[in-house]
């Protein structure tokens, strides 16, 4: 029954019709260059600052309250292009969503557009970019596989707990192994909870704030740590009952 588990889990994705890949390849080519494009030539990266987000607090707020409902969903979709589009300004807008929301719908909401974006990002590297996404991560992709056919979900939560890897590179990467749809987003909802919480808390004292560094202290760090650690429980759980077996 473990055996036919494993299998489905690892069971290669469906492959794209060929007539289809090819204009939706394109297409998806001409989206990212459009936006990365917009994305340099409109400075969107200087707003996404901290000195800008203390600067415009106020506007901000005000904006929010009188417009909550339309904050909430350009935050979201705002957040899922940054994240989906692997441009800098994640931590930014993590630390905007705490201040403007709170700490828990702020972490909500941050949470909605990363795994959104994250999302979209695995699946253009599956089905319409993979080639490109391998001759650039491909260096990487074998550790992956590796990982995921012990336990796609917790190794997957830790990759998100513990940045051995740049965000952005676990979204491509996963993209060209084998691990189910379902799986990549329920891993990457739940591993990034406890990141999202602590930069969108920190967002509540957005004022005493003056570099990023101050969030990143030694004990959160070490915190994250342990919970990566705790998510690979399953894996090492799995592999000592097969060397019990083994050994009867």
């Amino acid at each position: 029954m473990l055996h036919h588990e494993m299998i489905e889990e690892v069971a290669a994705p469906p492959a794209m019709p060929a007539q289809a890949r090819a204009p939706g390849k394109l297409i998806v080519l001409l989206v990212l260059a459009l936006g990365i494009t917009a994305f340099f030539y409109f400075d969107v990266g200087r707003a996404l600052s901290l000195g800008a987000l203390k600067e415009n607090r106020d506007r901000l707020l005000a904006f929010t309250g009188a417009n909550y409902a339309t904050a909430v969903a350009l935050f979201i979709v705002s957040y899922a292009t940054v994240t989906g589009l692997s441009l800098p300004g994640a931590v930014i807008l993590t630390l905007a969503g705490g201040f403007l929301f709170g700490s828990i719908f702020g972490t909500l909401f941050v949470n909605l557009g990363a795994t959104t974006g994250a999302t979209l990002s695995f699946l253009v590297a599956r089905y319409l970019l993979r080639d490109a996404v391998e001759q650039k991560f491909g260096k990487w992709l074998s550790p992956f596989q590796e990982g995921f056919a012990k336990n796609a979900l917790s190794y997957l939560m830790t990759l998100r707990l513990i940045p051995l890897f740049p965000f952005f590179v676990v979204n491509l990467v996963s993209g060209l192994t084998h691990v189910r749809v379902g799986t990549y987003i329920m891993a990457t909802a739940i591993g990034i909870i406890p990141g999202s919480f602590v930069y969108a808390y920190a967002g509540r004292q957005l004022g005493t704030i003056n570099s990023l560094k101050e969030i990143a202290s030694p004990s959160v760090l070490a915190a994250f740590i342990l919970l990566g650690l705790l998510a690979l429980v399953p894996i090492v759980y799995k592999k000592l009952s097969v060397n019990k077996q083994d050994g009867h």
